[in-house]
């Protein structure tokens, strides 16, 4: 049986936010994003005005990330990176 293909979709805030990162970063970025195309359950359900959103936190120079996506079937919507400080407001503002 052949592997389905899922679509990885990014939004305009995460292209913005991806744009910052270094090369060693964006590596470890993109392994996240290989897990979460495996797994996409592997992130956390985020509640309330997030409800639908899943963040995925990851290491990348001693630094710690959050990945938020939303996910169905067959793809993934990566919405935002970033450090912690002002994330869940910047992915809430997003979602409105």
């Amino acid at each position: 049986m052949a592997k389905k293909k899922i679509r990885v979709f990014q939004t305009n805030l995460f292209n913005k936010k991806i744009k910052k990162l270094s090369k060693k970063q964006k590596l470890d970025l993109d392994e996240a994003i290989k897990k979460i195309v495996a797994d996409p359950t592997i992130g956390q359900e985020k509640k309330g005005d997030l409800i639908g959103v899943f963040v995925y936190k990851f290491k990348s120079s001693a630094q710690l990330f959050l990945l938020a996506y939303e996910w169905d079937e067959d793809s993934r919507t990566l919405l935002m990176i970033g450090v912690h400080e002002n994330f869940y407001r910047e992915v809430k503002n997003y979602k409105k």
